[in-house]
């Protein structure tokens, strides 16, 4: 917490950190692991390449969201623009490239290395996906009409999309692609209902309906992807690794321990908080719940709540814009309404689900007759503490305010040049709250088995990451004020991302009269 890493990091552990710190995290990023990156670890040249290839498929997406490609178009003559066609196959073979390396394609697989049949199975998902590349042109050419050539790598990029999904999701979505391909090709046999019943499709105007075209694999949802989604994550993920995540953690619970069932309150904070930059809820529940669970069960919930708790606070984040889960982008595509118009309806279900579940652990903490935790210092009159939470949602407003009507105003000041004096704002801004948060320490993930006596203070809580906002802030500002595409709004959110997460270690030293550190990155 922060205002315990002001003192001494280690206070609220009552002495050095043992082995047992990292044993709940450990498990729990073990286990997102699994979930999110296969958990597969190779050593030396095979991690190094499935990293380099997440790293080439993270600046294609960049590359892709921006305006670069008609810039260099621009400057060199060459056409070095993508169609949604082949953006959509090239997303599709990283993606499939990853799955083949980085999950296991079964549980007792090995994870310290990549055997030879995922090797097979990674170049020809590759091979698949980039033959709607090559042949783009005669593909056109003969619509509707499959050459040998075409239904094969069909039928071999279903299979090798069935084994990516079995491997990185489980056998259940395997499970109903089937059931659906069964009917595709036997819809007129007698063990379907006669009432869904109809003649069935032949296997060349299948295989041209499930690859050959936008209407079956690279269709909506993978246009999502490659166009939105992939640029959301990967923000949400920059702003994790960066410190916002644990940041989100140490602000709620500051706020929210000194209530009844404190943790448990501080859970459902901290999810929401989280869920501003993470549309996944494996992810939230992850990061967040590491530290809450075990709090909220040293405090007295049993382990059943405490869990129902950090599950339920995590998956309502994926109703918290700016940054929603994968719904969300579909809704934009197939509704046909803006991004825009979904964070606006999401905001009040969001808050609501929030609330609902604050007052859910109260009578919960009520029950069981549960206290918080004392905060540090005197306690503060009831008045004065009514006083500063209604100072703190009108600080909150008039950064609301400000953000739609002060920006807006910039808009019509600045024309054209309007991101160029956006950036600088930005940069100005930065510098600003850097140089407030290097006041005190880094905020450190705290130990949840670790003795907890008493809460920090909100204040240097609070401004040792307001830097984290920044992007945050530019999402928005890109979406309500200059009304960019949702990709693109996230291309500029990340490009501040990225700079904040490559910049922050090197300023802070600098204005700790510390020294320039020899690695600058997160």
């Amino acid at each position: 917490m922060a205002e315990s890493n002001a003192h001494d990091p280690h206070e609220r552990v009552n002495g050095n950190v043992d082995q047992t710190v990292t044993s709940t995290a450990s498990d729990a990023a073990a286990l997102a692991a699994d979930t999110d990156v296969g958990a597969r670890n190779p050593p030396h040249g095979q991690g190094l390449l499935i990293a380099a290839v997440a790293l080439l498929w993270s600046l294609f997406q960049i590359y892709y969201a921006s305006n670069l490609p008609f810039l260099f178009t621009e400057l060199t003559g060459i056409n070095m623009t993508l169609n949604s066609d082949m953006a959509r196959a090239i997303h599709l073979a990283f993606a499939m490239f990853l799955a083949a390396t980085a999950f296991p394609l079964f549980k007792t697989g090995p994870r310290d290395y990549i055997p030879w049949y995922d090797w097979l199975l990674a170049v020809v998902s590759v091979c698949v996906c980039l033959y709607l590349v090559v042949f783009q042109s005669s593909i056109a050419e003969r619509a509707g009409l499959p050459i040998p050539s075409d239904l094969v790598m069909s039928a071999i990029g279903l299979v090798v999309l069935l084994i990516a999904t079995y491997r990185s999701l489980g056998l259940p979505l395997c499970v109903v692609a089937g059931v659906f391909l069964v009917y595709v090709f036997f819809g007129d046999r007698d063990f379907i209902p006669e009432v869904i019943q109809w003649k069935g499709a032949s296997f060349g105007k299948a295989m041209w309906h499930f690859w050959m075209q936008t209407e079956g694999v690279f269709g909506v949802a993978l246009g999502v992807s490659a166009s939105m989604v992939f640029l959301f994550v990967l923000f949400g993920a920059l702003l994790e690794k960066a410190g916002a995540g644990n940041y989100f953690i140490e602000v709620s619970f500051s706020l929210m321990g000194h209530f009844r069932g404190g943790p448990a309150k501080a859970a459902v904070v901290s999810s929401a908080m989280t869920g501003l930059i993470s549309g996944s809820s494996i992810a939230n529940t992850v990061t967040t719940g590491t530290f809450t669970i075990p709090l909220m069960k040293r405090v007295g919930f049993p382990a059943e709540k405490a869990g129902a708790v950090e599950v339920a606070s995590s998956t309502n984040g994926q109703l918290t814009p700016p940054v929603m889960g994968a719904a969300a982008f579909l809704m934009v595509e197939y509704v046909g309404i803006s991004y825009l118009d979904v964070g606006k309806h999401a905001l009040l279900p969001a808050v609501i689900s929030y609330i609902a579940l604050v007052y859910i652990v109260h009578l919960e903490a009520m029950k069981l007759n549960l206290q918080g935790l004392p905060r540090r210092g005197e306690a503060k009159p009831l008045v004065q503490r009514l006083l500063g939470v209604l100072l703190g949602f009108i600080i909150a407003a008039a950064l609301a305010l400000a953000i739609y009507y002060g920006l807006g105003w910039t808009k019509s000041v600045f024309g054209d040049a309007t991101m160029w004096a956006m950036s600088a704002l930005f940069i100005i801004a930065y510098l600003i709250l850097l140089s407030i948060a290097a006041r005190y320490p880094d905020l450190t993930a705290d130990d949840p088995d670790a003795p907890l006596t008493e809460l920090p203070d909100v204040g240097p809580t609070v401004r040792t990451g307001l830097h984290y906002l920044l992007p945050i802030i530019v999402l928005i500002w890109c979406l309500m004020i200059e009304r960019f595409s949702p990709g693109l709004s996230a291309f500029w959110a990340t490009v501040g991302m990225i700079f904040i997460v490559l910049t922050q270690r090197p300023l802070k030293a600098m204005f700790r009269a510390e020294g320039w550190p020899r690695a600058s990155g997160i």
